[in-house]
């Protein structure tokens, strides 16, 4: 009844408002995970977690979302756009680095770092003295730049296969089984994925033993899983919410159409 007493025009327009909203969650949270990544590592309870990932998770329930009321075609274009998106962010990194910087009569002074002792690095040298802070946190964050574009697409094309595959067997039942089931796939490739690239380096170098390696891959599986099974009483109230704003009945999901 809701959807009839508004005009075709005001549903679409509800529709790409929502889907803009969910898309700038999803590439806000992936673009955090680029941006300060591995730079620092929390302790959440017996967990350990890059700061990187804290907001990870929202990004599939972003997908779980968009593949429940947009479909697939619309949840792998955002996947897609993100991937697009690591790439930039890359792209602009490298070119900053590449330029040569200022004159360092003119540079202010807190671009410049003094190090006291030999900083270990992901790629698994090191670097002591004098240093750029740019050229630091490039060195810091590209290699898990890398990793993450490897996992993040990886991870999210399997997250919507699943979630559709399970749809498509339970003839669109039981929302929480596709929720869950995929998103504790698609995140255990990534934790795996993304710390074997990142840490990869610095284990073969002997910097970093393979009981640590396992550690923080089993430290972000289970702050994922967590976060996977704790979303589900969330996406339940938002599609029961989205759905009759949208103009959606449990008949008729747009996920059946594909939104234009």
């Amino acid at each position: 009844m809701h959807a009839l007493a508004i005009s075709e025009s005001e549903l679409q327009e509800r529709r790409e408002r929502v889907f803009l909203v969910m898309a700038g969650v999803f590439l806000c949270a992936m673009t955090m995970l680029n941006v300060i990544g591995i730079t620092k590592f929390v302790q959440i309870g017996p967990i350990q977690v890059a700061v990187g990932v804290l907001a990870y998770p929202l990004t599939f329930l972003c997908t779980d979302l968009i593949s429940e009321l947009y479909g697939r075609k619309r949840a792998n274009f955002l996947v897609t756009v993100g991937l697009f998106l690591n790439g930039f962010i890359l792209l602009v990194m490298g070119l900053a680095n590449a330029l040569p910087g200022i004159d360092p009569s003119i540079q202010p002074p807190w671009q410049t770092l003094s190090l006291s002792q030999s900083v270990g690095l992901p790629s698994g040298a090191s670097v002591s003295g004098e240093v750029e802070l740019f050229g630091l946190m490039y060195a810091m964050t590209t290699g898990a730049i890398f990793a993450s574009m490897f996992a993040y697409v990886t991870a999210q094309y399997v997250d919507v296969y699943v979630f559709h595959f399970l749809k498509e067997k339970t003839k669109g039942k039981h929302l929480w089984l596709r929720n869950n089931v995929s998103t504790l796939v698609s995140q255990l490739v990534d934790s795996f994925a993304v710390i074997s690239i990142t840490f990869g380096a610095v284990y073969l170098a002997g910097g970093m033993s393979l009981s640590t390696v396992l550690g923080l891959m089993l430290s972000n599986y289970i702050f994922k899983m967590i976060s996977a099974l704790l979303d589900t009483p969330i996406i339940y109230f938002l599609v029961g919410r989205l759905k009759p704003y949208l103009g959606l009945d449990n008949d008729s999901l747009i996920a059946n159409q594909d939104v234009k």
